[in-house]
């Protein structure tokens, strides 16, 4: 019974920070690589950061040098701090968990990913 929960989401301004949390259970977290994802209205689902089982972590282009992810297996929780936000910015962002998953071309793919949580919307206004 595998559940993710995200946190944190809200509205921000142009240039400001966020940080989103994503809260799992169900599943032994550490054997896990974990994943942010976003969907922007009428767009489609991208992939935005990932960290995997064994630490190593990857980002999309856009989001270098802005975003950081990071874990806290002890709390079962996966991080998103977001800086210098800007309005494209504006998603549903989602948290993903898969088994195992390591290495930019499993965890950069949404298909790889075997739960997903709810969402939490973010806001960036300019």
């Amino acid at each position: 019974q595998v559940q993710l929960v995200e946190s944190g989401g809200g509205l921000a301004q142009a240039g400001g920070s966020l940080s989103v949390s994503c809260a799992a259970s169900g599943l032994t977290f550490s054997m896990y690589g974990m994943g942010w994802f976003r969907q922007a209205p009428g767009k489609e689902r991208e992939f935005v950061a990932a960290i995997g089982w064994s630490g190593g972590t990857y980002y999309a282009d856009s989001m270098k040098g802005r975003f950081t992810i990071s874990r806290d297996n002890a709390k079962n929780t996966v991080y998103l701090q977001m800086n210098s936000l800007k309005p494209e910015d504006t998603a549903v962002y989602y948290c993903a968990a898969g088994r195992r998953l390591t290495g930019w071309g499993n965890l950069g793919r949404a298909g790889s990913y075997d739960y997903w949580g709810q969402g939490t919307q973010v806001t960036v206004s300019s």
